[in-house]
């Protein structure tokens, strides 16, 4: 007859144990399910969306490029272009005030050929009196889908809400530096509708696309556009405004090489996490083991295998981890990558998506979480295991002898006391620390943020060379008392070809009147310049090193020694003489293509200028910034504030714990809970203020660390910054989440049984 098979008994045990430590394991789980949610939702939806812009250019059949005449292009103009391989297409706009007067509609007739719409809500327009408008624009304007907006004293109502292919960033214009969503917008009607409006405003706009782009490299490609550019010019009698190729299209590309840069960011985070996790698993496995000692021995003793043990007793954990990462991914693809993805939205036009499948968030949150839970545990667990069975039911875990009582000065009975308990549990209170260090370096990276954003503003508003720097197409000159000649260019970074910063330089005259701090000395003959601070701090240059630089689309490299710093933080920037720029870049003498100047300049046409950079463009940084991550800010460190809570609660239960027998005594003296508190919970108050106030300069520290690898995946440069308030916000945060597990502690002392004193004499 075959054997029944028996049933192994330790099974039994784990649903009491899940029922005894139900708040200790529903803490992780909710730790875990949310940490897992968010990466993998913030990995998925950051993937699918790349994704989609990726795909968009095809899809949307986006234009190679696009240029603005004076008048409608000639049929001749059109032939030339024709025999390059090039099409034409109408791409026509009138540009009228909506809302306020500082706000602008770009609006287009209906694309049916280049440049095509993907309509987000409603339906696009149809007959007369209709219009469609992005998306974003609309949002930030609460616009919505059956409303009326007034253009040229005419009400349109509006029937959709789109996202337009070639304005993923709403930049109006391709110089800006930053885009503003809310002042800027783009809108499509009926062509009819388009033919009966007014004529103000009206830019004769046209895209191009090459017969076969695959077959030009980026090189070929910028080399063909600079040809069509002089064909286009080569027309007297209708100049050209504006010319723009696809790659450095800042409304098509912007988004595009945004997207994915805040996931250095986001692994930054992960990163964090990832050691808390293990922190966390090291101290629940740990406590277990202590509190389990006896039994552990018993069932040793009894002929239990140490592999037997160790599969039982991490097993409850392994439960926990796994229904988390379950719930953790659906969570991720579902809730987590919607909120995720609402922050791209708010930040950019950006068409619908298709959520993909994400094998990385899939290794990155729930594989590695797995294997590091197993492998913290499983090593714990064997360490504990090493001891004799013998020991193991004498509760003594030391593997060392017990070193002899610290004698302490005569201080009042209570002080003795408490200072005895901390001695005691100094392994336990070490940890604590630990755990507070890892808990504020996240808080901290929470909380700087909008602080350090701030501060750059201020710098940027304080360190502007000019009010005004007018860039220019080709040297035009100005009677302007207050302008100052320059000369400008932008190279990029020659590192790698993966991640290549662009660079500005400057020619600046002799003793100039703008670019006067640090008392930069342009009158040299070396061909040394000076460099933004970023720039040092960034790509870790000093002085004396040589900086290598690149042109944007060819091979051709320029070799400058740094002989000095300028405090610029407005932009990446290298400084030298308008002598020295014009020698480097094979220029005529004087040779000049911009103005500093701390007044509008009036006299020069529209059409010399290719941008002004005003305050107000160099704010838009900042604005977009706090805009696109405001949001994130607030989950970090609230996120940061229940981890505190709960590495504290672990580790201050803990103590509790190990002297479950002591308290136990004290209440057969007669001593209540308060009093019990005053000894033991005050004595864990001391450890944590001390840990609190460890903690601030080692996060200050680490995260100085941290940031400067996310910077370094980031274009521009935003120097470190803390705000002393934010220390004082951890310091609450801290002492706000030890209060609330004070509470919980206190009813846990309350439960402790006086038998608990008799249960744990030595065999």
């Amino acid at each position: 007859m075959q054997k029944e098979k028996i049933r192994n008994p330790l099974i039994k045990r784990i649903p009491k144990e899940l029922k005894s430590e139900f708040g200790k394991y529903a803490v992780i789980f909710l730790f875990l399910t949310v940490t897992i949610g968010f990466i993998s939702g913030f990995l998925v939806a950051d993937n699918s969306m790349t994704e989609a812009y990726e795909k968009s250019f095809e899809k949307y059949n986006i234009e190679d490029g696009n240029f603005e005449l004076t008048e409608p292009v000639s049929l001749e103009m059109k032939r030339k272009l024709a025999e390059e391989n090039i099409k034409i297409y109408d791409n026509i706009y009138l540009e009228k005030q909506v809302l306020n007067e500082n706000t602008t509609l770009r609006i287009f007739a209906n694309r049916e050929e280049v440049n095509l719409i993907c309509l987000m809500k409603g339906r696009l327009p149809e007959v007369e009196g209709e219009i469609a408008v992005d998306r974003l624009f609309a949002d930030k304007n609460k616009i919505h889908i059956g409303e009326e907006i007034e253009i040229d004293n005419r009400k349109f109502q509006v029937t959709g809400l789109a996202a337009f292919s070639d304005y993923s960033a709403l930049f109006s214009d391709n110089a800006e530096m930053m885009f503003d969503a809310k002042c800027f917008g783009v809108a499509v009607v009926t062509g009819e509708q388009f033919q009966q409006m007014s004529l103000t405003g009206l830019h004769y706009s046209y895209s191009w696309q090459y017969e076969d782009k695959t077959q030009y490299s980026r090189q070929e490609e910028y080399e063909y556009s600079e040809r069509l550019m002089k064909i286009l010019a080569m027309d007297a009698g209708n100049p050209l405004l504006k010319f723009t190729p696809e790659y450095s299209s800042q409304a098509i590309r912007f988004s595009g090489n945004d997207m994915g840069k805040d996931k250095s960011m986001i692994l930054v985070l992960l990163y964090i996490i990832m050691v808390i996790l293990a922190f966390i698993f090291a101290v629940t496995i740990g406590n277990t083991i202590e509190k389990e000692a006896a039994v552990i021995g018993t069932l040793w003793a009894s002929g239990y295998t140490r592999n037997e043990l160790a599969a039982h007793y991490i097993g409850l954990q392994v439960i926990v981890s796994v229904t988390a990462c379950v719930i953790g991914n659906i969570l991720g693809y579902s809730l987590f990558k919607e909120v995720v993805a609402g922050m791209y939205y708010n930040s950019y036009s950006l068409p619908a998506y298709e959520t993909l499948w994400n094998g990385e968030a899939f290794l990155l949150t729930t594989v590695i979480p797995c294997i590091i839970m197993l492998v913290v545990n499983l090593f714990i667990l064997y360490n504990k295991l090493s001891l004799t069975p013998l020991k193991l039911l004498r509760n003594d875990l030391a593997k060392h002898k017990t070193k002899k009582a610290v004698r302490l000065p005569e201080f009042k009975f209570l002080a003795r006391f408490r200072i005895r308990i901390i001695i005691q549990n100094k392994s336990g209170y070490f940890l604590l620390l630990i755990g507070i260090v890892f808990a504020n370096i996240l808080m901290l990276f929470g909380l700087m943020l909008e602080p350090l954003l701030d501060h750059y503003g201020r710098e940027v508003e304080e360190k502007l060379i000019a009010d005004y720097q007018y860039i220019l197409k080709r040297p035009a000159a100005t009677e302007s008392a207050a302008a100052e000649a320059f000369a400008v260019t932008t190279l990029q970074t020659d590192f790698s070809k993966k991640n290549n910063e662009e660079i500005t330089v400057y020619g600046i005259k002799k003793n100039s009147g703008y670019v006067v701090r640090n008392n930069i000395p342009l009158n040299y003959d070396t061909s040394g310049v000076y460099v933004s601070e970023g720039i040092l701090e960034k790509f870790h240059y000093s002085i004396g090193d040589t900086l290598n630089l690149k042109e944007l689309y060819t091979d051709k490299t320029y070799e400058m020694t740094i002989v000095g710093s300028y405090d610029y933080p407005a932009g990446m920037a290298v400084f030298m003489s308008n002598e020295e720029f014009c020698r480097l870049f094979g220029k005529e003498e004087g040779y000049f293509n911009g103005y500093f100047s701390n007044e509008e300049i009036a006299d020069i046409d529209a059409g010399y200028i290719s941008s002004i950079i005003t305050l107000n463009d160099v704010n838009k940084v900042v604005r977009q910034l706090n805009d696109s991550m405001g949001s994130l800010f607030p989950l970090i460190k609230w996120f940061a504030f229940g981890m505190a809570m709960l590495i504290i609660y672990l580790l201050s239960k803990l103590v509790l714990e190990k002297n479950a027998s002591s308290i136990s005594m004290v209440k057969i003296l007669g001593y209540g809970t308060g009093e019990i508190g005053k000894l033991y919970i005050s004595s864990t108050t001391v450890a944590v203020a001390v840990s609190i106030l460890i903690s601030l300069p080692v996060s200050y520290g680490v995260l100085n660390f941290l940031y400067a690898w996310i910077m370094s995946s980031i274009s521009g440069w935003i120097t470190y910054y803390i705000k002393w308030t934010v220390f004082a916000e951890m310091v609450f945060f801290g002492a706000a989440a030890y209060a609330i597990v004070t509470f919980v502690q206190y009813r846990k002392i309350k439960k402790i049984p006086m038998e608990a004193a008799l249960k744990n004499t030595e065999i």
